[in-house]
């Protein structure tokens, strides 16, 4: 089983269609697949339960399939940082807990699991701990995914900082265009990418570029086509 924890630079960088993407190409690979998030703030109240856009699209590209409790067993509805998500719905989230939580989802041992965090690196799990601390805990490369628009050089870095920090291997990274406008200026589009690819410590899997849709499975597919799955 490979196993990575999937991160981005910000809030909305693309982490849920880069893993969603890459889980779509091992699929296409015969490889079997499993994408979990753990915790989901900014659920819809179903006539089953809460339920999180980004980890129905994990689902959708998990084979064998499992039911939604396994790729999300802590949801939440307001929009908000997790920390704050769980203490307004008397929740309890520590590092600890999710550990166990997803220890049986891991016990599969599918050929590719991916553990899409939320929102940054630093995201807040607690008062006193960060969704990071999960990476350095199950000892878990990290796939970082970039949004790309201005500031992304300083969010890369910081991020990149953060993971050597906690001395997490950085298996890649993946560019993932949000702001067209980004990109037109195609030398200095270029130029960007040039210094993430020389500044970051692990390959690029891939540029995704802009997609336009809202089929979640046709994105996943559409973007699989620009990725690469992680050596090893």
């Amino acid at each position: 089983m490979t196993c990575y924890f999937v991160t981005g630079t910000d809030t909305d960088a693309g982490k849920t269609l880069a893993s969603s993407a890459l889980l779509a190409l091992a699929r296409r690979q015969g490889l079997s697949t499993l994408g979990l998030k753990p915790v989901a703030s900014g659920c819809q109240a179903t006539a089953a339960g809460l339920r999180n856009i980004d980890a129905l699209t994990l689902q959708a590209q998990s084979r064998p399939e499992v039911d939604y409790a396994t790729i999300n067993p802590y949801a939440f509805e307001p929009p908000i940082a997790p920390h704050l998500a769980a203490r307004y719905a008397d929740a309890e989230l520590t590092l600890a807990r999710l550990e166990r939580t997803i220890a049986p989802s891991l016990a599969l041992g599918r050929d590719l699991t991916l553990i899409e965090g939320a929102g940054g690196y630093r995201v807040p799990l607690n008062e006193q701990e960060d969704l990071a601390g999960l990476a350095p805990r199950l000892r878990l490369p990290v796939i970082v995914v970039i949004g790309l628009k201005l500031g992304c050089l300083n969010h890369a870095l910081l991020t990149a900082e953060a993971l050597a920090r906690d001395g997490v291997v950085c298996a890649g990274w993946i560019g993932n265009l949000i702001d067209a406008d980004f990109a037109a200026d195609e030398t200095l589009y270029q130029d960007n990418l040039a210094h993430l690819t020389a500044r970051l410590p692990g390959p690029c899997l891939g540029i995704i570029p802009r997609l336009e849709g809202r089929d979640h499975k046709e994105l996943a597919r559409q973007a699989a086509k620009y990725l690469t799955l992680p050596p090893g």
